[in-house]
């Protein structure tokens, strides 16, 4: 096998390759802002509430530690060991061409992920400095109306192109000045204004309803389709099967303890998951507002709530930069995956890799921007497979190839690489106990995961 220095898909940005990569803080601030996406934000403190409130809390902490971290680990584990892209590293962990080509997927994953993330990412901006304005604040507005006449013009291309313009920027300063530094200063500010906003949600009249639905216990609401939708979101919500921890985990340095940082992470995304629901439902039951999931709470239900509160502008503002700082930190995490790939394939600078990356990705989501289901968009009557553009992007990642990304990963790091256990520092019982879970339970498991994602396993 090559020399570490000579890996196919060396950057030479990494440690011990005339590079800095990560310090040790900052690679977890970066990965927890990778795992900090708009998922949390809009669906998980609704399917908790909707599932049995603290009961579903303690079945998706269960799901976390028996598939989520597991493969968390694995992929960071692939990663420092390979050092190289999503592709390269298991080449180099082998020296097998075929676990190259599987690769791949995750590469390809991200790259269409990013094309129509950076349009959700584009509304969270739009909305913020409509709302920091005014413009959100009229009680009387119509606020289903007034986002499916947003979401159906061309401004949403325009933000998207924003997003990308950022990301990109980021990107192109390299790993330690430029997506560390930012997530190093990003990631605080974001916890202090979820902090903010979660103090001013329970001083709200009314306010306890709404935790009460979050959070009370209701074991008799545990069924088989919520251990699904726990699993699920357990992968989903740490940004596994696309790619981005395994790139970032190429990026640490050999003395990072790669077992504490898992465990950082997942409390990271956990905290944040449960810090947004005391947040969104104080304030959705304190205005009489429905619970609801996804775009309708954020961009529908949530504004009309702000219009009615105290310094609405403000605190719906706050809202909308916090999501905003979520989409930004994920999206970089996202777009670093092709943009890792193509400079060590090409030799390409990384300004360069950069821009070519995230002006491909822009124009591909382009579509995706015109396309959103129920609006008067151009495209938004065009059907693939019964599906609009932005809505088969979705499916097709989130549900197909993010659980053939992360199966790869079980197999790879279970059975393919035989020195997994020592990169990742673990032996004895822990080593044991992590290899019985990506051999046997987690690809079981994302099997059922995926069967669910797609309809052919369904307990309703």
């Amino acid at each position: 096998m090559k020399g570490l220095d000579k890996k196919a898909g060396s950057s030479g940005e990494r440690p011990g390759e005339g590079g800095v990569g990560f310090s040790k803080g900052g690679f977890i601030l970066a990965a927890i802002g990778s795992s900090v996406g708009l998922g949390n934000m809009w669906k998980f403190p609704y399917i908790t509430g909707a599932h049995g409130g603290a009961a579903f809390f303690l079945l998706f902490i269960l799901c976390l530690v028996i598939v989520g971290l597991p493969i968390l680990l694995a992929e960071m584990t692939i990663g420092r060991g390979g050092r190289g892209n999503a592709s390269a590293s298991l080449f180099n962990l082998t020296n097998k061409k075929h676990w190259k080509w599987f690769g791949l997927i995750s590469i390809i994953t991200a790259f269409l992920i990013m094309s129509y993330y950076s349009v959700v990412a584009g509304w969270t901006v739009h909305y913020m400095i409509q709302s920091f304005a005014g413009a959100l604040s009229d009680s009387g507005t119509d606020y289903a109306a007034a986002f499916l006449g947003f979401a159906g013009g061309y401004m949403p291309v325009f933000w998207s192109a924003v997003i990308m313009t950022i990301t990109g920027f980021v990107i192109a300063r390299g790993v330690s000045s430029g997506i560390e530094k930012f997530n190093k200063i990003l990631i605080p500010g974001f916890m202090i204004i979820l902090l903010i906003l979660m103090v001013r949600a329970l001083t709200l009249p009314g306010a306890m309803e709404g935790v009460e639905f979050f959070l009370r216990p209701d074991f008799s609401k545990l069924s088989e389709e919520s251990v699904l939708i726990a699993l699920g979101h357990a992968f989903f919500s740490l940004s596994l099967g696309m790619g981005c921890m395994l790139t970032y985990g190429s990026y640490v340095q050999k003395s990072q303890s790669l077992g504490k940082a898992a465990l950082a992470i997942g409390f990271g995304d956990l905290l944040y998951a449960f810090v947004a629901g005391l947040v969104i439902f104080p304030t959705v039951f304190a205005f009489g507002m429905e619970p609801a999931s996804g775009v309708g709470l954020a961009f529908i239900a949530l504004p009309a709530a702000f219009a009615q509160m105290p310094l609405g502008f403000l605190f719906g503002g706050l809202f909308f930069l916090l999501l905003a700082i979520a989409a930004l930190t994920s999206a970089v995490s996202i777009l670093e995956v092709p943009v890792a790939y193509a400079r060590e394939q090409w030799n390409w600078s990384r300004k360069k890799t950069a821009i070519i990356m995230a002006s491909l990705a822009f124009l591909l989501g382009v579509p995706s921007a015109l396309s959103v289901e129920g609006t008067s968009g151009p495209l938004s009557s065009f059907y693939l497979f019964g599906k609009t553009i932005f809505d088969l992007f979705d499916f097709s990642t989130s549900y197909i190839l993010m659980p053939i990304g992360g199966l790869i990963i079980t197999l790879f790091t279970g059975y393919a690489w035989k020195r997994a256990g020592e990169e990742a520092g673990l032996t004895g019982g822990l080593y044991r106990a992590w290899m019985f879970l990506l051999r046997y339970v987690c690809p079981l498991l994302i099997i059922l995961i995926f069967l669910h994602s797609i309809g052919l396993l369904d307990f309703k």
